[in-house]
């Protein structure tokens, strides 16, 4: 999540790549599947937040100070699945290496998974957002990206949104020409401000490449129960998961500073994780689960610690999950 900012034959909740031919053909990294033959995980990804070190949601910047080749290894070497990178780390991958080489260093690591994020402002007809949404979509397009992260602004929450659904559905075509989706993550501070009002704006949007990203922060701290989540979600809208986790209270003096500043690793804090994973499962939601990790304590890490703790961190929960 920031705040800067395909239609496919594939069963719902699952990866569009497979049966759209849009996928890689990579073979999973070496740790990847020696990691989920020993617990029979699921595929993990390391969204955008997750290796990014210093580099933090709403800052001047949002570059990571590591590279984009460093993480794709690290996260390959730690048993991830996937990667996610950021607008500004995009743009930096543009500028320097270029998406091929960088797509092709993805295949070469063997990770299944790319997402990118984060669009905002979309509903205006003018803004800086169109550069951005166009850099986003070049980017999904030559990284084979399953989604386009969609977020919106601090702002009250909406309760009618006629006004969106037009400017929503018009991303989604453009997604699908260059054959990813767009996916909206509801904001507990934000004009979507739960999962079963964004669950209810995505059916109204009625389109295939519109979708949601479900995380978990933004489930608990807008108040949303496991059983309101599940009776608000099906499979076929939802195409990405994040897992995450936090303190019972909330820390700092905002929502924001709290989802920023002092989530935990997964599993050490007091959020029911099992419980969601559970959930989503019961959903019918059978894809990649994203990790995000965002804290101060976690930006003061290095590439390969924050890539190895965040990642058995998650792993270990799911060896509770019956």
């Amino acid at each position: 999540m920031t705040e800067s900012s395909m239609t496919s034959g594939a069963e719902p909740g699952t990866e569009p790549g497979a049966a759209a031919g849009l996928g890689f053909g990579a073979k999973p990294s070496a740790a990847a599947e020696s990691a989920a033959a020993a617990i029979a995980l699921p595929p993990l990804v390391a969204t955008c937040w997750t290796t990014a070190g210093s580099a933090m949601p709403a800052a001047a910047s949002e570059l990571s100070p590591f590279s984009a080749v460093a993480r794709v290894r690290a996260a390959a070497e730690n048993g991830w699945s996937g990667i996610g990178f950021g607008q500004d780390d995009v743009r930096e991958i543009r500028d320097t290496i270029g998406f091929a080489a960088l797509r092709q260093e993805i295949e070469d690591a063997g990770l299944t998974h790319v997402e990118v994020e984060l669009v905002s402002n979309w509903w205006q007809e003018d803004g800086d957002w169109r550069e951005n949404w166009e850099l986003l979509l070049e980017a999904a397009g030559d990284l084979g990206a399953a989604f386009i992260k969609a977020g919106t602004d601090f702002a009250d929450p909406l309760t009618d949104f006629s006004d969106y659904v037009a400017p929503f559905r018009s991303l989604a075509e453009e997604a699908q020409a260059v054959g990813t989706r767009v996916a909206l993550e509801p904001l507990p501070f934000g004009r979507f401000a739960s999962m079963p009002f964004g669950a209810e704006f995505i059916r109204a949007v009625d389109h295939p490449a519109a979708g949601l990203v479900v995380d978990f922060w933004h489930v608990f701290r807008a108040g949303t129960s496991l059983e309101e989540l599940a009776r608000s979600l099906t499979a076929d809208i939802v195409f990405g998961v994040e897992l995450s986790d936090a303190h019972a209270d909330i820390r700092g003096e905002t929502l924001f500073a709290d989802t920023r500043d002092h989530r935990t690793l997964i599993g050490q804090g007091d959020q029911d994780v099992v419980g969601f994973i559970r959930t989503m499962r019961e959903v019918g939601y059978t894809g990649p689960w994203g990790v995000e990790i965002l804290s101060a304590e976690h930006r003061a890490r290095s590439l390969e610690e924050a890539a190895k703790i965040a990642y058995d961190t998650a792993a270990a929960v799911f060896e509770t999950v019956q």
